[in-house]
């Protein structure tokens, strides 16, 4: 008989070293099995960048998890030697004058604490003349929030579990079989792997890892993000410039960091998209797209040459909720998902939940449950 764990986590993404990262630190013997990797080019926590922000209209426990999230982040680079893999630019939320979930944002902040300046229209065209502000807008600005570099972040927390005692294994996982208590998963090569319980986290392969319980209730689709050029303007360069998020016109990017380009990303969900099989290319129709929100809200730069791009997906839920769950047909499997789009800052309060669930019984969260997911494609959490 092969060795037993104290917990298997499938999905080696930032939601899955996270929970290992807290697992081990409650004791536990861990395995991380990752299909490509951890935070390979397939995966939602792929890719270059990530925004961290506190502002979430009415849904302020996505604004306590984040602020839960912040320090735990940069402490963790602070202890590893890596400050730099946490930007503080600023995060700068680009609001219409009726946008209701900015202004519910503002109150929520103040209740929490966290620091915020609200800057009416004349005040977002003295600080930030390089962004076109239509009649009526303004803007809410946290100083202290920022950027995460995303892969490496990921792939940093990894190689510290695994100095910590966690084992990494590359291989796919088949569909969980049994009845009320897993004994063990099998990877594709017909190897069992045994554990006392076991955390899905594999991001946008949950629907097809567990049909039964998440097909059709996971969404990966396909999101293109590009990177422009400035020619060295530093007014499109932190500090004269933060994160910003435009949700009216359903566009977030960041400001041209370390000369990569300056970043822009359309948050509306894509296609659906098969994160295996398809080829991770840019579409034209998306990069015209792409101009011509810069040419609405950063006309200077509605020319700039393109200078590269990344392809990922989002593998969000049907309303953009997470789904943090015990699975319904087994008491030690847990499944942790539905994050892309707006998850990956929340790693660090993802795992402590979900092994506070595992381990000490914590009580639940219901927005987080298996049985509000629905089949349908109705997005309210941004």
């Amino acid at each position: 008989m092969g060795k037993t764990y104290d917990t298997v986590v499938v999905g080696a993404g930032v939601f899955g070293a996270w929970t290992a990262w807290h697992l081990l630190r409650a004791g536990q013997r861990v395995l991380l099995v990752d299909k490509y990797g951890p935070a390979s080019a397939r995966a939602s926590s792929g890719g270059e960048t990530r925004v961290i922000r506190m502002a979430y209209g009415p849904d302020e426990i996505y604004t306590r998890m984040a602020q839960q999230s912040l320090p735990a982040w940069t402490d963790f680079f602070a202890r590893i030697g890596n400050p730099a893999l946490f930007r503080q630019t600023g995060v700068l939320w680009l609001a219409a004058a009726d946008d209701a979930a900015a202004a519910q944002s503002v109150a929520v902040l103040t209740r929490n604490g966290i620091r915020h300046e609200v800057l009416d229209h004349d005040m977002l065209l003295r600080r930030y003349p390089q962004i076109a502000v239509p009649p009526g807008g303004w803007g809410l600005l946290e100083p202290e929030s920022g950027g995460l570099f995303a892969r490496r972040a990921v792939q940093a927390l990894v190689e510290d579990n695994l100095r910590a005692g966690a084992e990494l294994r590359i291989a796919a996982v088949e569909a969980p079989v049994g009845d009320t208590h897993l004994a063990d998963i099998r990877t594709d090569s017909g190897e069992a792997i045994r554990a006392d319980r076991f955390v899905f986290a594999c991001g946008p392969w949950l629907g097809s890892v567990l049909p039964d319980v998440l097909g059709g209730r996971i969404f990966p689709t396909r999101q293109e993000v590009f990177y422009f050029g400035t020619a060295g303007d530093r007014r499109f360069c932190p500090p004269d410039l933060p994160i910003w998020l435009d949700f009216g016109l359903g566009y977030y990017g960041i400001p041209d960091i370390d000369g990569r380009g300056f970043k822009v990303a359309r948050d509306a969900h894509g296609e659906a998209f098969d994160p295996d099989t398809l080829e991770r290319l840019p579409t034209p129709m998306r990069i015209a797209h792409a101009r011509e929100f810069l040419a609405r809200r950063f006309p200077t730069l509605a020319e700039a040459p393109l200078l590269s791009s990344e392809v990922c997906q989002y593998e969000n839920t049907w309303n953009g909720d997470f789904v943090i769950d015990r699975h319904p047909a087994f008491d030690n499997v847990w499944i942790a998902g539905g994050g892309s789009g707006h998850g990956f800052k929340h790693g660090p309060a993802v795992g402590a939940y979900l092994v506070a669930r595992m381990l000490q019984d914590a009580p639940a969260e219901p927005r987080f449950s298996i049985a509000t997911k629905h089949g349908v494609q109705q997005r309210a959490v941004h």
